[in-house]
């Protein structure tokens, strides 16, 4: 045996010596690697003290500047002269001592306590002043925030004018923008670096580089006393290697840098080998792999049979989408021609690209097909990003800045349905929008493109959770269970979730579109049963629940409540007017009526919109609302997000605020609550429920109520409302009561059955 010890030697060095060049080589890469690591964690923490350092300095400094003017607004109320105009009800008197010698004020005035001149007098788009006003009321005392005025923002420092402790009106005066932005202005900046001044989603005055603007909030603070908050922002350079800072990195660095000098040295000792080592490989050929094998492609999704040719039902074609059943009003000849009649009106407004999206459905493919072809064949280019939810294929449109997208979606509506929700040049088709479409394709003007575009698959889904994990990460984990309910949202609702810190429990996630569990509508308290269920089950801090294509949301609290849509819509409205006083929130006819006085005891402007998911979303563009809801699950948010309906991103916005709760379920409980229905769906003889509508508006009286015609007939008492209007997805009446107790909300019923049956006594009425 110790014969061979010499010569396995020899042999192990020979070994060692054909491998250490290119160890040498490794080595001294990962030393430099490990080197330069440490220079950019150095330059990280350097960065980030300084960025620190200049956004308490601005919030200091911008902080004394305004308190000074909130001091100003107290003292001067409290003043003798003021004090008698108050006294003797002679606000404009007030209103001119208020403002005299006081240093770049305008504007200043004294109006009566109950704003109702101000309502009167309230000018569309300009809710800012009235939102100041409001807040000093809820307040109790001076307030200031920003809003725009004639000549651009400017500050309003608000407050209650009383005389002893009787309110008798509500001052304001507008200050230039300077005051509150000279803070920033004086503080010094590193150009690599981000700091801002701003008031909910508006930025007042920024510096330093603008690419960070959209992870700014993770470093903000609030300026004491107002609604401003100065955010700040560093480069990413990502998690430091090994959790290493920089000294010990630049200490592995020179331990590699010596190790790989070794190994250096022992190649240059090692003897030759003779015309063996002519064969030894190149650096380059010793760093080569073996090529990885490919993943097998993935199956192509099942199709339903395909049907018989069906006939072009200008029914299909609804007030804010295209909705058919598939064999009966929709196959994949007529998603052809309307594929061809939007591509035309993308032709004629210059547009060339569009994404499509499908859900889950079994019909989805076949749909996709039809609609690119007729795409395609009219020059159109089309993005195909497959099988997502209906919020991603909104999301492509914006992040690939097509401006336009179709989603093929039933949405929450039997298998046997499905659609196309389509956007083109940034506005959801509705209404006549959607009525030129059919009229372009029962008259044959359909443009041919002397070319057929181009077809890309692309995915998506890692850009769409990086954006919203970039822009909401949750303070504690929460146990969320998501009921998926076999819809498009069953892979990326989980995800999106977990990435923003919570732990998820998947319930009915696995993506299928015949739906074997229960219908994928969360409106519908049936359809939360399993949900409920294991909530309870697993102690779960709530669950949430998506449609079938994942632009709605449901919650249930972890005691098994099922939350309504118009009470999470107050939560919302109440941290979105935190940052953003005076915003516009729209809600739809079925919301509850306290969501008005709660969005107005919060500083905002309440606005009663149709239902509809686009024209929900055409009112907020034509109003610049920040935020919107409607009673079927809808959010649309506009502050931080695309202004689009996002079941997902909705989700993650509630954990959110939940998070910052010490009992989430307790919060979700202390929203306004009276007695309500949910939504009640009523089939009407002949299967038209808008001719029904316009007979029951033709035919019905309301004594001592408020009535309301923008959709259906919604008639509201002091303490409660009725509403019948006509769905734009289904053949269906809709049908909502709510009301401050049982009694009233009885007594409600009983006048609109009563007018109900008197014009079809055949209905069959559900209360």
């Amino acid at each position: 045996m110790g014969e061979k010890d010499p010569h396995r030697t020899r042999e192990l060095m020979t070994q060692l010596g054909r491998v250490a060049p290119v160890l040498a080589v490794v080595l001294a890469l990962l030393a430099l690697w490990c080197a330069w690591q440490g220079v950019r964690q150095w330059q990280a923490g350097q960065r980030s003290t300084s960025v620190t350092q200049a956004r308490d300095a601005a919030v200091d400094a911008t902080g004394q500047a305004l308190q000074a003017e909130l001091r100003r607004m107290r003292e001067r109320l409290a003043s003798a002269p003021v004090q008698r105009a108050l006294q003797d009800g002679r606000l404009d008197a007030a209103g001119a001592a208020l403002g005299r010698d006081w240093p770049g004020a305008t504007g200043v005035a004294v109006v009566p306590h109950d704003l109702r001149s101000e309502y009167n007098a309230l000018a569309p788009g300009r809710f800012g002043r009235l939102a100041a006003l409001e807040s000093a009321v809820a307040a109790g005392e001076p307030v200031l925030m920003v809003a725009g005025g004639p000549a651009g923002p400017q500050i309003l420092v608000t407050a209650p004018a009383r005389v002893g402790e009787r309110p008798v009106g509500v001052a304001i005066a507008a200050l230039p923008l300077e005051r509150a932005t000279a803070g920033l202005a004086a503080v010094e900046v590193d150009p690599a670096t981000y700091v801002a001044l701003r008031q909910g989603s508006q930025t007042l005055m920024a510096r330093g580089e603008p690419a960070l603007s959209n992870v700014a909030e993770r470093l903000g603070r609030p300026v004491p006393g107002t609604q401003l908050r100065i955010v700040a922002a560093t480069p990413h350079v990502g998690r430091p290697p090994l959790g290493l800072s920089a000294l010990p990195l630049w200490g592995l660095a020179a331990t590699l840098l010596a190790l790989a000098i070794a190994a250096g040295r022992l190649a240059r000792r090692r003897s030759p080998a003779g015309s063996e080592s002519d064969a030894e490989p190149t650096l380059a050929q010793s760093l080569q792999t073996a090529d990885v094998d490919r993943p097998a492609p993935r199956p192509a999704p099942a199709s339903a049979p395909k049907p018989a040719a069906a006939q072009l039902d200008p029914a299909i074609f609804r007030a804010y989408d295209i909705r058919g059943v598939v064999g009966r009003t929709l196959d994949a000849a007529i998603a052809e021609r309307i594929g061809r009649a939007i591509g035309s009106l993308m032709h004629e407004q210059g547009l060339d690209e569009i994404v499509v999206g499908r859900d889950g459905r079994l019909s989805g493919p076949d749909l996709a097909a039809g609609l690119i072809a007729g795409l395609r064949a009219s020059g159109r280019n089309v993005v195909d990003i497959g099988l997502v939810p209906t919020p991603l294929t909104y999301f492509a449109a914006y992040h690939l800045r097509t401006g336009c997208c179709v989603s093929i979606t039933g949405s929450h509506n039997p298998p046997e349905y499905n659609g196309f929700k389509i956007v083109v040049g940034g506005e959801t088709l509705a209404g006549e929008a959607i009525a030129e479409l059919h009229a372009r394709i029962a008259g044959e003007r359909l443009y041919a493109a002397p070319v057929p575009g181009g077809l890309v698959e692309r995915d998506l889904a890692d850009d769409y959770v990086r954006r919203i994990a970039d822009d909401i990460q949750i303070a504690r984990p929460l146990k969320v269970v998501v009921d998926a309910g076999n819809g498009a949202a069953g892979t990326l609702g989980p995800r999106v979730l977990e990435a923003i810190g919570a732990d998820v429990i998947p319930l009915h996630c696995e993506i299928d579109g015949t739906f074997p569990n229960h219908h994928p509508d969360p409106s519908e308290p049936r359809n939360l049963a399993d949900l409920i269920d294991v909530v309870k089950r697993m102690g779960a801090d709530l669950g949430v629940a998506f449609d079938g294509d994942g632009d709605r949301l449901g919650v249930v609290a972890a005691d098994g409540a099922i939350i309504d849509a118009d009470r999470l819509l107050m939560l919302f409205a109440a941290d979105l007017l935190e940052r953003n006083p005076g915003a516009l929130i729209v809600h739809d006819v079925k919301c509850t009526g306290r969501l008005t006085g709660h969005v107005l005891r919060h500083g905002g402007s309440p606005l009663m919109w149709k239902t509809g998911h686009s024209l929900i979303k055409a009112k907020m563009r034509e109003t610049g609302a920040e935020l919107a809801g409607e009673m079927s699950g809808h959010f649309f948010f506009a502050e931080r997000w695309f202004g689009f309906d996002d079941g997902l991103y909705a989700a993650a916005r509630l954990l959110e605020i939940l998070a910052l709760q010490a009992d989430p379920t307790a919060a979700l409980h202390a929203l306004p609550v009276g007695v309500s229905t949910p939504e009640l769906k009523v089939d009407v003889p002949g299967g038209d429920p808008h001719a029904f509508v316009a007979r029951f508006l033709a035919q019905a009286t309301f004594d001592g109520a408020r009535l309301s015609t923008i959709d259906g007939l919604r008639a509201d008492w002091p303490d409660g409302w009725g509403l019948v209007r006509a769905s734009n997805t289904t053949p269906v009446l809709v049908l909502r009561f709510d009301a401050d107790d049982a009694q009233a909300l009885a007594r409600i019923q009983a006048l609109f059955r009563e007018r109900l049956l008197a014009i079809e006594p055949g209905l069959t009425l559900p209360f």
